[in-house]
C-alpha cells in the first residue's frame, strides 16, 4: 500500500474575519490556493462554499479557520509551506491577522485514494495536542516515514 501526506493547518484571526484588517490575507486566498494547487506533489484540498475552506467549521470560535490538504510526500508540502514565494510571502505576516496558537499544524499519513475528512484531521490535532508527535499525528519538525506494508518491509531488508 502507498501512501500520501495529510495536513490540517489553522489559524484564528485576530479580529473578526470580516474586518477590513484581513482583507489582504482573505484577497490573496485565491492566488495562493492555485499556486498550491499547480504545485509539484499536491493532490487534494478541502474546498468549502466558495474556492477555500473559510466557511468549514472544526472549532467553536468563528474566527478559526481551517486549511486541510493532501500532498504526494512530506518533501512537497514542505518546499511548499516554506520555500514557495507567494505562499512564503503570505506567512511572513501572519502575524498581523491571527493570534499565536500552541499546535496549529498537523501531518499524517493516508492511504493513496483517501480523502480525510475535517472529523479526522481534528481526531489527528487532538491526538497530536494529547500525546505529541507519534506516527499517526506528526509535525515538520518530528516526523515519522510512511508506513511501509509488509511486501514492501520484506523487499526493504
Amino acid at each position: 500500500m502507498r501512501y500520501h501526506l495529510a495536513q490540517l493547518n489553522l489559524a484564528t484571526f485576530r479580529k473578526p474575519m470580516e474586518d477590513p484588517v484581513n482583507a489582504d490575507f482573505v484577497n490573496n486566498l485565491d492566488r495562493v490556493n492555485a499556486t498550491a494547487e499547480a504545485q509539484p506533489g499536491f493532490v487534494w484540498r478541502l474546498i468549502g462554499e466558495g474556492n477555500d475552506a473559510m466557511d468549514v467549521r472544526l472549532f467553536e470560535n468563528p474566527n478559526t479557520i481551517v486549511n486541510l490538504s493532501v500532498w504526494e510526500d512530506i518533501e512537497s508540502l514542505f518546499y511548499f509551506v516554506y520555500q514557495n514565494p507567494a505562499h512564503r510571502d503570505i506567512m511572513r505576516r501572519r502575524k498581523e491577522w491571527f493570534d499565536k496558537m500552541d499546535v496549529h499544524m498537523v501531518l499524517w499519513w493516508v492511504p493513496v485514494g483517501h480523502t480525510p475528512t475535517p472529523a479526522e484531521a481534528k481526531a489527528r490535532l487532538e491526538r497530536l495536542k494529547e500525546a505529541g508527535p507519534t506516527s499517526e499525528a506528526f509535525t515538520f519538525k518530528r516526523s515519522y516515514p510512511a508506513p511501509m506494508d509488509s511486501a514492501e518491509s520484506d523487499t526493504a531488508r
